[in-house]
């Protein structure tokens, strides 16, 4: 079973969290400090930390949904 992964950056408070948890997954775009989704379906290694990402985002912005 696959991930798919929305993020809402207008809600993105800047934490970096998702981005030092999965960064294979995640970035943090410099210059507005908000989320930048780099895989919206990440391989099946990077479930547990998509979803520790999820965990730790302080704003709720990082879903996932059905694949």
């Amino acid at each position: 079973m696959g991930l798919k992964v929305v993020v809402d950056s207008s809600l993105c408070i800047g934490s970096g969290n998702c981005a030092m948890t999965a960064p294979a997954v995640f970035d943090q775009d410099e210059e507005q400090a908000v989320v930048v989704l780099l895989d919206d379906s990440p391989p099946e290694s990077e479930r547990e930390a998509v979803m520790l990402a999820v965990e730790q985002c302080p704003s709720a912005v990082i879903r996932i949904l059905p694949a």
